[in-house]
Order: C-alpha cells, then structure tokens, then sequence
C-alpha cells in the first residue's frame, strides 16, 4: 500500500490544482506500482502537506505571501486562484 506525501508551501495551489495532482499521483502510483490493475486504486493514500511561507527557503530566502501570489497569483477566500494582474 504506496503513502506519497507532497510538500509545498500553503497557498501555491488551488483547490483545483490540488484535486488533479492528487488524481494524477493516483493514476501515476496505480500505472507503475499496481501494473495498471484499477483495483490498486483504492489502496494509494496521497497526502499534499502544506507549510507557512516562512518555514520555507526558496534561494536562502524566506518567500513571503507576496513574493507566491506575484508568482503564481493570490487566492480568495474559497481558495481559488485570483488572476495575476499583468504590468
């Protein structure tokens, strides 16, 4: 039984994003480790840990809120991913 863990830091993915990783790590874990038997399926766990920014290090810098949402954009109250406004 495959446990894939994912870390990352909190708001880089939408709850979208998040659903097609976890859906994609499962297909990918039950092609290779499950030689493609669907049956696997339901024996995959795929967890996506998410730290505060500030427990992270991108470069030997910390990122901040802002420096993620000017990178891959903000995310509202539901947790969606806000459009980056281009300069």
């Amino acid at each position: 039984m495959p446990y894939v863990t994912i870390s990352t830091v909190r708001g880089i993915f939408d709850v979208a994003q998040k659903q097609a990783l976890l859906q994609r790590v499962t297909d990918l874990m039950v092609e290779v480790e499950g030689q493609g038997n669907p049956d696997f399926r339901r024996n995959v766990w795929v967890k996506i840990e998410e730290g505060e920014p500030a427990s992270w290090s991108l470069g030997g810098m910390i990122p901040t809120p802002d420096m993620i949402a000017g990178n891959f954009g903000a995310l509202d109250a539901a947790g969606q991913r806000v459009a980056r406004v281009k300069a």
